[in-house]
């Protein structure tokens, strides 16, 4: 197959690449690293099967060529950068989707689209299964990355129905892994990126709030099996394994032998109390469940990172790099 995948040089589209190239398909990814860095795709540039558009997927988009999916990962996807860019991130929802749903129409491709739990909200259901419709507050700070995923899983199934288009969309839960971006705001890279920085860990409110974390190979998996093999209804893959905040924060201690103390932060608007997912559907269509280890994943999260501690990626947010960034003017 050839495949087009959006926010290629994102944290999951970069392994998602990976993965596609690994079984012998064509990748062509397009970024135009508002979030995404180039360094996560320098290992694929100049191979025959690897193309990069560098390209703002809001706009109008043109791919030359066949097509048999268009994967569509284009976003912000951490709390500080959708905050940041609280336009492009309703944009890239909304008129990204519809670019892209529109060029999988054209080339007669399957639709994927990455979701995300926050359609879920702070849930008053526990776990949550793809049945529940969530407790979103529109008009919070978190509203533009909920309801920009929310309308693009709208505007999915209206193609599908409407023009009978082939279509996926994956609920993605908290996922970690190499090539997380330094200081994001995710929790576990804020935590690493903090322990081996000598800094104290942030903790948001009292660190009772649950999370459940997955390995990016994990979640990379059940994500190609849902694009193979699944339908068009909506799939949860995520980690059901349930930790608080505060006990994450012990676990990166202990992987990084830091002495660094926990600092606690008042909790931000709208942060969910709980998130666990139902994987009932992923196990019993796909076949798939997690299995890497929390404990495990993280020691080789912070590999990654240890690796980078000389790097400028690894400066706190608020301190100006000696040269910029690449960015897209867009």
């Amino acid at each position: 197959m050839r495949v087009l995948i959006t926010g290629a040089a994102g944290f999951l589209g970069s392994h998602l690449a990976d993965r596609f190239l690994l079984d012998h398909h064509a990748v062509v990814g397009l970024d135009n690293f508002v979030t995404g860095h180039p360094d996560n795709i320098a290992h694929l540039v100049g191979r025959d099967s690897f193309e990069f558009i560098r390209h703002n997927i809001s706009t109008y988009t043109f791919v030359a060529g066949p097509l048999d999916g268009v994967l569509h990962f284009a976003s912000p996807a951490s709390p500080v950068d959708y905050l940041e860019h609280p336009i492009p991130t309703l944009k890239v929802g909304a008129l990204g989707t519809h670019n892209a749903l529109g060029l999988a129409k054209a080339k007669g491709a399957r639709f994927f689209l990455a979701s995300t739990s926050e359609v879920y909200g702070d849930p008053l259901v526990h776990p949550q299964t793809e049945s529940y419709w969530g407790n979103v507050n529109p008009i919070g700070p978190r509203g533009v990355y909920d309801e920009a995923k929310r309308y693009a899983e709208a505007m999915t199934m209206a193609y599908h129905r409407y023009h009978g288009m082939d279509t996926r969309i994956v609920r993605i839960f908290n996922t970690y892994g190499p090539r997380m971006r330094p200081r994001d705001g995710r929790v576990v890279s804020n935590f690493i990126v903090q322990a081996l920085c000598g800094e104290p860990l942030t903790v948001y409110g009292d660190g009772s709030q649950t999370r459940s974390f997955c390995y990016v190979d994990d979640e990379i998996d059940g994500i190609y099996r849902l694009f193979m093999g699944g339908d068009s209804q909506p799939v949860n893959i995520g980690n059901p394994d349930e930790y608080t905040v505060r006990q994450l924060a012990e676990i990166v201690v202990a992987a990084t032998g830091s002495t660094s103390p926990i600092e606690y932060k008042p909790l931000p608007v709208d942060d969910p109390k709980v998130r666990r997912p139902d994987i009932t559907r992923a196990r019993s269509l796909l076949g798939w469940e997690p299995k890497v280890d929390v404990r495990e994943g993280v020691a080789r999260t912070v590999e990654y990172f240890r690796s980078l501690l000389d790097s400028e990626r690894m400066r706190p947010r608020d301190e100006p790099a000696p040269r910029p960034a690449p960015r897209s003017a867009t």
